[in-house]
């Protein structure tokens, strides 16, 4: 079959390089892609609009249509296709309204009993001034609308708060801040059915130790100790299969939650997959990713598993200089043997005299291992084989996942 996918960042080269991999796919294409995904498909220079995607997937007659950025879907593109009988992974325009809004997104837990933070709306700055009066610091404040991933902060006293006030476009949603370990769970739904992908943890803050300003995440990993079997059940039944069964969602549901004293608690939903969860998730997955997809863009995903490789895996970030605020692009990356570690590519472009920047995350190296500490270790490996100048990234990806991997080992050990 004729693969389309709809995007160009890291994300999508991770998604174009796991299609590649089924036998069932004859010509794959990305639109716009990268140099990355250039390596193993047809890249073709076009907008991201519902309209232009719906063009493109004409001209080439895709037989399936994988969007990877939110963009396209909150404004509509899954409808649009239908009403052409295309085949496409992604939600309604109705369902993607819990990514595209925050005020939904949070009204439709509340109804739901959907266990989330406790939230206040806001629609003007004196609304928001007296909401912030009936939480304690730190306090969490989300613009509306889409942000990539730059619409959440966390103000730690009544002086960020203010400052958060001034940034941030209303209405507002300002919530109580959850203590516990954030967790992304992603599943592929048909519409009733739904297929968990392994557990994985993405690391927003720019900086080592959590610090400094929120960012479309700088690196991620997948480790099944993230999530005991009781807690995966407990997100299974009270949160995805709630979602699913009301909104008749389609496509990657991803819930953002928070594990609680008190139990899983949603932060945020996602209509997509997340970046850079992706690309430490496909290096896990061993199942036929676009037979599922096949399945269910059209509405019988059966009784399958998704079957993931035992141990670990990670993916660091490597951005801009100045990156989340202003960087500069056409810098040149040199790339030398990565080894275990595979490179995907996120905003990146073909120069005069090479591969050059072309965004503020620029690449993800990302390596799978026997356990967490092996995966780290090859993921790190490859970043030392690249540079470009102003390059920054974490060197504590899965910091917090070690530490865990170490108590458990000290337990086994009985020391």
């Amino acid at each position: 079959m004729k693969v389309l996918i709809a995007g160009g960042g890291g994300r999508e080269h991770a998604l174009a390089w796991k299609i590649a991999q089924s036998p069932a796919v004859s010509k794959l294409y990305a639109a716009p892609g990268n140099p990355g995904i250039a390596e193993i498909a047809n890249c073709i220079p076009a907008g991201g609009s519902p309209l232009e995607l719906l063009a493109v997937a004409r001209g080439l007659d895709a037989d399936l249509t994988v969007v990877g950025p939110e963009a396209p879907l909150v404004e509509g593109v899954v409808d649009l296709f239908l009403s052409e009988r295309r085949l496409i992974v992604g939600p309604k325009k109705d369902a993607a309204r819990l990514e595209g809004s925050k005020v939904f997104a949070k009204q439709f837990f509340r109804e739901r009993a959907i266990p989330t933070a406790d939230f206040i709306i806001a629609a003007s700055t004196g609304e928001a001034t007296g909401a912030l009066a009936r939480f304690d610091f730190p306090v969490v404040l989300k613009t509306d609308g889409l942000a990539g991933g730059k619409g959440v902060i966390v103000a730690r006293d009544p002086a960020e708060a203010k400052e958060a006030l001034a940034r941030l476009p209303l209405p507002l949603v300002i919530e109580e801040f959850l203590e516990g370990e954030e967790i992304s769970f992603i599943v592929l739904s048909d519409g009733k059915k739904f297929l968990p992908f392994a557990p994985s943890q993405d690391h927003k803050r720019a900086g080592d130790g959590d610090t400094g300003p929120n960012t479309g995440g700088m690196g991620a990993f997948s480790d099944d100790r993230l999530l005991s079997e009781q807690q995966s059940h407990e997100i299974l039944e009270r949160i995805v299969g709630p979602v699913i069964e009301a909104t008749r969602f389609t496509g990657f549901l991803y819930a953002g939650l928070m594990l609680t004293a008190g139990g899983p608690k949603v932060l945020e939903f996602n209509v997509r997959m997340g970046d850079p969860e992706t690309q430490a998730l496909m290096l896990r997955l061993e199942s036929d990713f676009a037979a599922a997809l096949l399945e269910a863009a059209r509405g019988d995903l059966g009784g399958q598993r998704f079957r993931s490789r035992p141990g670990a895996s990670a993916c660091v970030v490597l951005a801009s200089g100045g990156y989340p605020g202003s960087y500069h692009a056409g810098i040149p990356i040199r790339i030398g043997d990565t080894g275990g570690a595979t490179v995907f590519h996120a905003g990146t472009r073909m120069g005069a005299t090479g591969l050059e920047t072309a965004g503020g995350r620029v690449l993800g190296v990302a390596a799978a291992g026997p356990d967490l500490p092996g995966a780290l270790e090859r993921a790190y490996a490859g970043v030392a084989q690249i540079h470009f100048d102003g390059m920054h990234y974490r060197r504590d990806i899965g910091a917090r996942g070690l530490a865990r991997y170490n108590r458990y080992n000290r337990t086994v050990s009985g020391t």
